[in-house]
């Protein structure tokens, strides 16, 4: 099975390739290495912290742009989406969310 790679284009994701490519070309980290840490990341790191770190629950309302489901991964683009916590609320012009089950991550 291929590993998903949801949060790597995160900006924590892509702090943690840029620095990666940094360490293994001064050569301080070997190519293998990294590929692991990515993994790693990708397969546990952030799904671990989200289920323990993260309390807010958010309540999403906007309309469907465009919606599909391919190879166990739904993508939504929503526009003129309202997001809602506890904390207050923010309109954004368009928003993507990109959802799988979770436990494929695990497998």
């Amino acid at each position: 099975m291929a590993t998903f790679e949801l949060y790597r284009r995160s900006t924590i994701g892509m702090s943690l390739t840029e620095t990666l490519d940094q360490m293994v070309s001064s050569g301080t980290l070997s190519p293998e290495l990294a590929i692991q840490v990515l993994i790693q990341f990708d397969k546990v790191s952030m799904t671990e912290a989200l289920e323990t770190e993260v309390k807010t629950k958010v309540s999403i309302k906007g309309h469907l742009h465009t919606y599909r489901f391919c190879d166990n991964v739904w993508t939504f683009i929503l526009q003129n989406a309202q997001l809602k916590s506890e904390e207050g609320q923010e309109t954004v012009d368009c928003l993507k969310i990109v959802a799988c089950d979770s436990k494929l991550l695990t497998q």
